[in-house]
């Protein structure tokens, strides 16, 4: 065996790994969504995209503990994209339908986030008679407004991607 062969045996035994782990973190979580009633992003990530603290229909509150994974430089600033992530996530949960689908957003970056910053977000879910709805989300660390952000989004009758091959069979035609 040479050392590219060695090398590639290692990550492809770290990969299946890791994949397992993440696979039973993905399993226990679906547990809780269950739990709770939860119609969407049951297989997300809480670790990356946040953890639900409660909802119901057109509200959530979650947070996100900030980790190394999320760090960008040697000071522990955190990526803006996690807070994005999970700002998205809360608008999902306060709309809390099968086929949410995030369209948009406004969002604002108030005040950086570092390692081990507790974010509690907020949403709040407008227009509920529709298929389309608005939501505010507001984040913030100790009381203290880091992010806020209005995302769009609407409810499809049918899982996105079904619902896009549904359409690229209807034009072959």
């Amino acid at each position: 065996m040479n050392q590219t062969e060695a090398i590639n045996g290692d990550y492809e035994e770290n990969f299946i790994a890791e994949f397992k782990e993440n696979e039973e973190e993905t399993e226990l979580h679906e547990v809780d969504a269950h739990k709770e009633d939860l119609k969407t992003h049951t297989k997300i990530k809480k670790k990356l995209c946040g953890t639900i603290i409660s909802f119901e229909q057109g509200y959530a509150k979650t947070t996100l503990q900030t980790t190394n994974d999320m760090i960008i430089d040697e000071y522990g600033l955190i990526h803006s994209g996690f807070i994005f992530s999970a700002a998205d996530y809360a608008a999902a949960v306060a709309v809390n339908e099968d086929n949410v689908v995030i369209i948009g957003g406004r969002t604002k970056f108030l005040a950086p986030a570092k390692l081990n910053d507790l974010i509690e977000f907020e949403a709040h879910a407008k227009f509920e008679d529709s298929r389309k709805r608005e939501i505010k989300v507001d984040g913030y660390i100790n009381d203290i407004r880091i992010f806020e952000g209005v995302f769009q989004a609407v409810i499809l009758e049918n899982h996105i991607l079904k619902t896009k091959i549904k359409q690229l069979k209807k034009n072959e035609r």
